[in-house]
């Protein structure tokens, strides 16, 4: 029975094995029957039918569907009714539609359906590449596959950097789908072992014209080569250029050309309301201060060419407070930081992000109302992509150009050539502030800020110099000065990169024709006079003060007068230092003002007085500065205001100003309630100090107090060791006091003695009345013949001691 019972366990312990093996084998047949199916209604699928409306018309699997109702994503868009059915197929695509039309659905829904019909496991590696042009936006993406792909078993990655290459390649062989940047993607298939792509499925590229751009056009050429050939290829943007056609026929086998809007009259949203303002470049910074102080209430993109500029202007408005949140973002942060802005601007109502074109391309911002370009973009392409920050399928929004008068008109000639609609606004009167005067006062007070502001002013001097278009940037027409000034900077920057054709000419010229007072000659005068290259000894000769060894080189190099010098006056010695001037030289130096000195005394204005130069000890007083001081206005110290307009320290008020103010005798009422109120406020200071000095002497005397406890109990040890504690006042009790006579019995008498006098214990109230004690005392007196001073406790501090030497000091 037992071999029996045993048997019939082992069949028990079986069937539950057994039921799973089933259960998994019919699982897996199901599924590849809705395979089948899926294939069945793909290959029947017609891609034009007008019927195709959602994504329940579409034959997609359950997970995929689950995903997509659960993201609230039920009806397609143009660009989606069109290049998914063509995905489906298995075709590769190259699509354009506007910004906000649903591109990304359009590639992440082939993407899973793809894999899923190969029944796509994680032992068979990566199965999709999806590259991105910027960070953001391959998060964003890779956000949107976790939605949509939330009940699918495929394992998804993000490699965008901001991580060690050793943390991100030991996840790289468990992934099945891949966002990724194309330098970080590149730098993994260069270096990173085991990393295989040979059975790579499908390959997409999202916002592949600014890919080209960017200068990753040789890094994905590269990434292509490690890719098989036999993939299926989707290119997505929402503008289409040449170089977007040359990578189509690098890695697009006969692609089916997907562009909703070339028909459309408009590249952009019909719902975006799109203007622009012509205003010099000095006024850029008010005018967007101004429009900030009117919109406060709005959720604002400020689009700058560089990222020095985008920290400049996020600084110094954040330090003047415009009323609303402010943020920024640009390619120099760290991912870390650029993630965290990106997740507080989505989530915030109202808040300005000041940023470059990093987010300039499908970042998928909610609730956008404006959109700035501070900075005219480099092409009508930046543009588009810029305003379509907002108005999102088929949200509203606006969005407003800054241009800079010689920008105008070919920039509006660009935007006409791709049916870009837009008007021109005025800024009301009203609404315009100069922020000037306080820009000028942070940049004074902060060095950090003023730097900030020269290394904005140099990258966008630089990144105008370097456009390619040169009919809308144009350098030369720029007023730099009046644009270094409108950002509160003490000057205008130099600007290393402006050639100028006669630089060594100016290098070489004399220093007098450099001052302001010199006169600008003609270009006739410049081209008659010989232009000869001044060396060095040239240079000495010219000096105003000579001395022998500039006399010397004049000689060897054969100076003109001075060889007829030599002829007229043959006894000249060859060394002589002063050069010998007959009458007709003397006139022409006293006209010259080289020999003696004029006649009329040289005045020098000097603030409100004037410095008379009539003697070379007045002229050596010029190069002193401190001597100087004394003939200069005295200066006027200067305080800025809230709108950063210096006024003097003291102020005479207006008879008119002070009568706005009100009565006279409603403003005493005032200053005296208000000088009342801090006068309350210092006496309830001036109680809690004075009540804590009184605490901390209670503590000192509870402390003191605590100490004379433990000496009345007698020597103590130490916890450490068994050695007795000294007594530090025990030197001063065994001197003798004064008063008394000294007598050695009394030592002898102590040393013999083996235990300590015994100390009068501390009592907080004595029972024995006053008489009791003076009779007491004057007993021991007669008794000892010495005088005698009765104390509560021995001394055992510096001020029992001093009780006791007063005592000592009055008989």
């Amino acid at each position: 029975m037992a071999p029996e019972g045993g048997k019939k366990g082992s069949a028990n312990q079986k069937q539950p094995h057994s039921n799973k093996t089933e259960a998994r084998t019919l699982k897996r047949k199901r599924e590849q029957d809705d395979v089948a199916k899926l294939k069945q209604a793909i290959d029947e699928l017609d891609v034009k039918s007008p019927d195709i409306k959602n994504f329940t018309d579409l034959p997609l699997c359950s997970l995929t569907a689950k995903g997509l109702r659960a993201s609230h994503f039920e009806t397609l868009t143009d660009v989606q009714r069109v290049a998914i059915p063509l995905a489906l197929k298995g075709k590769d695509i190259l699509g354009a539609a506007k910004t906000g039309s649903g591109k990304t659905l359009a590639f992440l829904v082939p993407v899973l359906e793809k894999l899923y019909r190969a029944q796509w496991t994680e032992l068979d590696g990566l199965g999709a590449l999806i590259i991105s042009p910027t960070r953001e936006l391959a998060v964003q993406i890779f956000e949107v596959l976790r939605k949509i792909g939330r009940n699918h078993t495929f394992s998804a990655g993000l490699v965008i950097g901001g991580k060690s290459l050793k943390e991100e390649a030991e996840r790289l062989g468990r992934m099945n789908i891949l966002v990724c940047t194309p330098g970080r993607m590149l730098q993994h298939l260069d270096q990173t072992a085991g990393f295989d792509v040979d059975n790579l499925q499908m390959l997409v590229l999202d916002e592949a014209d600014r890919i080209m751009d960017l200068g990753f056009q040789s890094a994905v050429d590269a990434l292509i080569e490690h890719l098989p050939k036999d993939r299926q290829t989707m290119l997505f943007s929402a503008t289409q250029s040449k170089r977007v056609s040359d990578l189509a026929r690098l890695s697009l086998k006969d692609p089916e050309y997907v562009s909703v809007h070339e028909e459309a009259t408009s590249a952009t949203p019909v719902t975006l309301q799109q203007h622009y303002i012509v205003m010099p470049l000095a006024e850029k910074l008010d005018t967007l201060w101004g429009f900030l102080r009117s919109n406060l209430k709005s959720k604002i993109i400020v689009f700058f060419s560089s990222g020095k500029q985008v920290r400049f202007a996020y600084e110094a408005f954040k330090r003047m407070q415009p009323g609303i949140s402010l943020l920024h973002l640009h390619g120099r942060q760290k991912q870390i930081a650029r993630l965290e802005v990106t997740s507080r601007f989505t989530a915030a109502k109202y808040v300005c992000l000041f940023a470059t074109d990093v987010v300039a391309r499908g970042v998928d911002f909610p609730s956008v109302d404006w959109v700035i370009q501070a900075d005219c973009p480099e092409d009508a392409d930046t543009y588009i992509h810029r305003v379509g920050r907002t108005a999102r399928y088929e949200s509203k929004g606006r969005a407003v150009l800054f241009l800079e008068p010689s920008e105008e008109a070919g920039f509006l000639k660009r935007l006409e050539h791709k049916k870009v609609p837009i008007q021109k606004v005025h800024v009301k009167d009203k609404k315009k502030t100069s922020i000037t005067d306080q820009l000028q006062s942070l940049c004074f007070q902060s060095p950090d800020l003023k730097y900030l502001g020269q290394k904005a002013f140099i990258s966008y001097t630089r990144s105008i110099h370097l456009q390619k278009d040169k009919s809308v940037f144009k350098f030369q027409k720029l007023d730099l000065d009046a644009y270094a000034a409108s950002m509160g900077l003490p000057g205008t920057p130099q600007i290393k990169f402006k050639k100028g054709e006669d630089i060594k000419k100016l290098k070489n010229a004399p220093r007098h024709g450099f001052s302001s007072g010199s006169e600008v000659e003609d270009d006739e005068d410049r081209k008659s006079k010989k232009e000869v290259v001044r060396t060095k000894y040239d240079k000495m000769t010219e000096r105003q003060n000579q001395d022998v060894l500039s006399s010397h080189y004049r000689k060897l190099l054969g100076d003109d007068e001075d060889a007829a010098e030599g002829d007229d006056d043959d006894e000249a010695d060859f060394l002589s230092v002063k050069r010998v001037l007959g009458d007709d030289d003397l006139d022409q130096a006293a006209e010259e003002g080289e020999a003696g000195s004029s006649t009329q005394p040289k005045v020098i204005q000097l603030g409100k007085s004037e410095l008379i130069i009539d003697s070379n000890r007045r002229e050596k007083l010029l190069k002193s500065k401190k001597k100087l001081l004394k003939y200069m206005d005295k200066p006027t110290k200067m305080v800025f205001d809230d709108d950063g307009v210096a006024h003097p320290i003291y102020m005479l008020q207006d008879e008119e100003d002070f009568a706005l103010e009100g009565p006279a005798s409603k403003l005493r009422e005032q200053f005296v309630e208000v000088e009342a109120n801090k006068v309350r406020e210092a006496d309830v200071e001036d109680k809690e100090i004075v009540k804590a000095r009184r605490k901390e002497k209670k503590d000192r005397a509870k402390a003191r107090e605590r100490g004379e406890e433990l000496a009345a109990l007698g020597p103590q040890l130490d916890v450490d060791s068994d050695v007795e504690m000294e007594d530090p006042l025990a030197l001063l009790r065994s001197l003798p006091t004064p008063g008394g006579d000294y007598n050695q019995s009394d030592d002898d008498d102590r040393d013999n003695n083996d235990e300590p006098p015994k100390k009068r214990a501390k009592k907080w109230f004595e029972d024995d009345s006053e008489d009791e004690r003076q009779k007491e005392k004057e007993s021991k007196k007669r008794k000892t013949g010495k005088k005698v001073i009765e104390m509560d406790h021995e001394p055992d501090n510096l001020q029992d001691l001093e009780a006791l030497a007063a005592g000592l000091l009055e008989d």
